[in-house]
């Protein structure tokens, strides 16, 4: 027979009866408030233990369990983004690259312009300067002719 509210009120005014208020009050108290097969023992509590230490250590297991699998992810994503960049880095030095050989055959031209232009500007300035060399002189015979006819006409 399970033990309600009822029955304890029941028992209770029972003992009130035979014993008096105090009594059945200290009586009560000691009475665990739900049936003894409610209670729990040490006993229970050990076992109980054991189950729940059995489960946790389920747990544990699965956990490493997940764990691992999470590391092998984190690994393959790490794996593959390092294969990416290496692809990303060696497409952008072949670019760099490309850059850099236009700009030194540009460069290359433009050097080899300069110095044709310098050459033949080297060999105009010695040209024009010959023929300022040679009107110079013969400006100067004109002129050292004519004071010589002027002297001896004199």
């Amino acid at each position: 027979m399970a033990i309600t509210e009822k029955s304890r009120h029941e028992l209770y005014l029972r003992l009130e009866e035979i014993l008096g208020p105090d009594q059945a009050n200290t009586l009560m108290t000691h009475l665990p408030p739900v049936g003894w097969a409610d209670v729990a023992t040490k006993d229970d509590l050990h076992q109980l233990e054991a189950r729940l230490g059995s489960r946790i250590d389920g747990v544990d297991v699965r956990l490493d369990g997940v764990e691992s699998r999470l590391d092998a992810k984190i690994e393959g994503v790490e794996s593959h983004l390092d294969a990416k960049i290496e692809g990303v880095e060696s497409h952008l030095d072949a670019k760099i690259e490309g850059v850099e050989s236009h700009l030194d055959a540009k460069i290359d031209g433009v050097e080899a312009r300069l110095t044709v232009a310098i050459a033949n500007l080297s060999a105009e300035m010695h040209s024009t300067l010959r023929t300022n060399t040679y009107l110079t002189i013969g400006a100067v015979a004109a002129v050292g002719g004519l004071i010589s006819a002027t002297v001896s006409l004199a």
